[in-house]
């Protein structure tokens, strides 16, 4: 009883990094022993990301009227951090692009895959789901919020809270404490829920390895390993040469800011999910010190106009199936292919594939071969998990640029402040 007592306390003293790390270990160990087994457990992966889209509605909207309308009825606070916040993911989605398109040239990856076995159907598919500038700025008005919050829209639901959140602002006395007390107290469960979900997060991010190692097979990579690794390489480059300068710049303190993306990081890199890391991220940077109504504005943003490993991958891929047809694309159409993707691939994260809905777009819009698609396929999984990751960092530190942009970035949490001593 004593060894049963001991073993629990030093199993509660694992933290969830340690944990998560554990179950992508293990489910990589199973999809390759037992792959016929492993497909089956996408069902814990199933069942986790679900869980997680049922927080997503009720915490933004909770954070976000709270936000607006709980600081007064200055609103011209919101529209500055609203302006602020786009010059922002525009500038970052640029340099994202154009490191994409320097390691896509330098490297040539596409060079030597042949294309005439891979079948177009799927990128015809895919090439069908028109998204067009127009498209999506109708998309943002929700029709019914109800719906929104159902189908975990969270532009529309971004854009409802705003608008409701400014209602909030006009209404006086009673109604209005009634509304932002409701709000807040909803902001606060839905954090403790979020809590409870993580428990189960080594379960559903282990089934998630599990499935994708088993159904594609460790030599996955084999093929397309030059595509994949180029991808890798772009990121790593985008991460050091664009996201750290700009944090230094900002001032922020990057070890508090690692030890608070860490497990974001890890679970957007092992679902390939940035909603399965949305609201722990935005309760991280929270206790990081970026207020919340910072916080409950950037970050939902961000998810739909801040895509930074999204549009790098973008700019990757579509050069690479030029390469791979034997194309000869000059820098002048790349620029104009690149523009064509920065305006089409915002707000579309909640498109399923969105990647490959909006690269096989932009192939068919100039030309290049929809098959190219199909080759890509094969190892989006693994490159979905890195460009997921990257995105859920570049928000986290745009929501932290903001808040020292405001010259509202705080101190540090006693609870951090006390985890961080723990460390040492």
């Amino acid at each position: 009883m004593i060894v049963v007592g001991a073993l629990w306390r030093r199993l509660r003293r694992v933290s969830l990094t340690q944990w998560i790390i554990a179950s992508m270990v293990v489910g990589t160990a199973v999809g390759w022993l037992a792959p016929g087994f492993a497909v089956h457990l996408q069902i814990l992966s199933t069942i986790f990301l679900r869980m997680i889209k049922a927080i997503i509605a009720p915490l933004i909207f909770g954070m976000l009227v709270v936000g607006i309308a709980g600081h007064g009825d200055d609103l011209r606070r919101v529209g500055r951090l609203a302006l602020r916040s786009i010059i922002y993911f525009e500038a970052v989605t640029t340099l994202a692009l154009v490191v994409g398109l320097l390691a896509v040239n330098i490297i040539g990856p596409g060079h030597g895959i042949h294309l005439g076995s891979a079948s177009a159907e799927q990128g015809a598919a895919l090439a069908s789901t028109h998204v067009s500038l127009s498209t999506v700025l109708v998309h943002v008005v929700p029709e019914s919020a109800v719906q929104a919050a159902a189908s975990n829209e969270v532009l529309q639901i971004v854009f409802f809270a705003v608008l409701f959140g400014v209602a909030v602002t006009r209404v006086r006395a009673e109604p209005k404490r009634t509304m932002l007390a409701f709000c807040d107290s909803l902001s606060e469960v839905m954090f403790k829920f979020t809590g409870l979900v993580m428990a189960f997060a080594p379960f559903g991010i282990g089934g998630a390895i599990a499935y994708t190692v088993g159904q594609s097979g460790l030599g996955v990579l084999r093929s397309l390993g030059m595509l994949v690794g180029t991808l890798y390489i772009a990121l790593v480059v985008f991460a050091s040469g664009v996201l750290l300068p700009v944090a230094m710049v900002a001032r922020i303190p990057l070890r508090r800011f690692v030890r608070a993306v860490k497990e974001p990081w890890l679970i957007a890199f092992s679902t390939a999910s940035s909603e399965a890391a949305l609201p722990l991220a935005m309760e991280e940077m929270e206790r990081f010190g970026v207020p919340r109504r910072i916080v409950a504005f950037v970050m939902p943003t961000g998810y739909s106009f801040n895509l930074d490993g999204s549009t790098l991958y973008l700019a990757v891929a579509s050069v690479f199936v030029a390469q791979a047809a034997g194309i000869d694309m000059p820098l002048p159409q790349q620029l104009l292919m690149m523009l064509t993707l920065m305006l089409t691939s915002k707000g579309v994260a909640g498109v399923p594939r969105a990647g490959l809905v909006i690269l096989s777009g932009a192939l068919a819009a100039f030309g290049l071969p929809l098959e190219g698609v199909a080759v890509i396929v094969g190892v989006d999984a693994l490159m979905d998990m890195a460009r997921t990751s990257i995105n859920v960092v570049g928000n986290c530190l745009a929501s932290a640029v903001m808040a020292r942009w405001e010259g509202e970035l705080g101190e540090i949490t006693p609870a951090l402040a006390a985890e961080l001593a723990a460390e040492g």
